[in-house]
């Protein structure tokens, strides 16, 4: 009888509390004393800072984009590459994408055939490639990297791996992605030294005697330009960096043949931060001492990242990478029109030149290419420092000087999303029009 009354005392209390909540919320309105006082403030502050501009249709907060209660200022976010311009192909497929990992699945380092390779991922891949036409890999080995970051320091450590009394002379052609000098200079290795612009060492005697380890991009960041080595020589090897050598940024005209090709899932995909890169290698000795060189850095990649990325390759091979493929470049056609058409009557501003239209094998048409980046040149006299001219109209970009161009150059990304993209073309129309400033 005891339990039972204290249960209809809780139920009593319990049915009281709930009338007071309802009566408050819905009765006592503005003037009662007690309030949703913190939710109707925070749901304030939430709408203020999705009512900015650049909130990126609501999905900026607070604390990037509010400085001591004020609002920071908008710029065209167009400096790095994060890609997302593929997101919304991926909001289309969310479930098929989707990945669940248990607390307790993947735990120990290695697969069950004590590899830290996924054979399934590597088959998939190998898959892609002969699907899309833009790599050979028969006959060929692949190494796993967190992106194509740490692939590109475990070439140039497998290619510089020998007895020779002088270091191997690591070189790019101008313009050039910075991290090849920057990760180089890092590691301070006797075997290997960044030696600057690949074009001084072409007709160097230098080049019969002395290693040479040449990064070729291509299509090359920062101005889309298709490339091949320019050393030559039993002495020179080169490294080609295929991150862009997909058929939203260019035409896949013939399968990529070289000594050492690396690819990433960041600009295949737009999964930038899963740090998933592989690399395609035709010499053995390159490739066991590359795959030493990961597994003494990280014991290899992440299992974790490598199930996603297999989730991933999966999406895209479901309708023979149509999908992903013909979005991307719709994309970023759509996106170069538009720039196109903004600079076309500007005497302030250039865009690099573009490789002829070529055939492309997965297309199976003719077509131009649709660079991540357009490498800006500033035209007039004063305006040397083309990064400043661009920050004066609200616009962020990438210094020239870093790709070891003049700064008279700007790089400007449009992989990034559609509200960046969205802000950034009539800033751009703005200051090009600004003729006489």
């Amino acid at each position: 009888m005891a339990d039972k009354a204290h249960f209809s005392v809780h139920v009593a209390c319990s049915t009281v509390l709930t009338l007071f909540f309802i009566i408050n919320l819905f009765v006592g309105g503005e003037s009662s004393d007690w309030k949703l006082s913190w939710s109707k403030r925070a749901a304030a502050e939430a709408e203020a800072v999705a009512a900015f501009s650049c909130s990126g249709h609501g999905r900026a907060y607070l604390d990037g984009l509010v400085v001591n209660g004020k609002p920071i200022s908008c710029a065209a976010n167009a400096a790095n590459g994060d890609p997302y311009f593929l997101e919304p192909f991926w909001m289309q497929h969310a479930s098929s994408s989707a990945v669940l990992v248990s607390g307790w699945h993947r735990m120990g380092y290695s697969f069950s055939d004590h590899s830290y390779i996924s054979q399934e991922l590597e088959r998939t891949i190998r898959t892609l490639h002969s699907i899309v036409g833009n790599a050979v890999t028969t006959g060929r080995y692949i190494v796993f990297g967190a992106g194509s970051t740490q692939l590109l320091n475990a070439a140039v450590n497998a290619l510089s791996a020998d007895n020779s009394s002088s270091p191997a002379r690591v070189v790019a052609l101008f313009p050039y992605y910075p991290v090849y000098k920057s990760q180089t200079d890092l590691f301070e290795s006797t075997n290997y030294k960044f030696e600057g612009d690949a074009s001084l060492w072409e007709n160097s005697t230098d080049n019969g005697t002395t290693k040479f380890i040449e990064f070729v991009t291509s299509p090359n960041n920062p101005d889309g330009q298709q490339r091949k080595a320019v050393l030559r020589g039993p002495n020179a090897k080169a490294i080609y960096d295929r991150a862009y050598y997909w058929p939203h940024f260019s035409p896949i005209p013939t399968p990529a043949d070289e000594d050492v090709m690396i690819f990433t899932i960041s600009k295949l995909t737009g999964h930038a931060g899963a740090r998933f890169g592989w690399a395609i290698i035709k010499d053995k000795a390159v490739y066991e001492r590359m795959t030493t060189y990961m597994d003494l850095n990280t014991i290899g990649v992440s299992r974790d990242s490598q199930l996603r990325a297999l989730k991933l390759l999966k999406v895209v091979l479901k309708d023979g990478g149509r999908g992903i493929f013909e979005f991307g470049f719709q994309t970023m056609r759509d996106r170069w029109e538009q720039l196109r058409n903004t600079l076309f009557k500007s005497e302030r501003f250039s865009l690099q030149k573009f490789d002829e239209p070529q055939y492309c094998t997965f297309f199976q048409k003719v077509r131009g290419t649709s660079p991540a980046y357009a490498w800006v040149k500033c035209e007039r006299e004063e305006d040397r420092d083309c990064y400043s001219v661009m920050e004066a109209g609200n616009i962020t970009g990438r210094e020239g000087g870093q790709y070891g161009a003049e700064d008279r150059y700007v790089r400007l990304s449009l992989i990034r999303s559609q509200d960046d993209f969205d802000l950034l073309i009539p800033r751009l129309s703005k200051i090009s029009r600004e003729e006489g400033a």
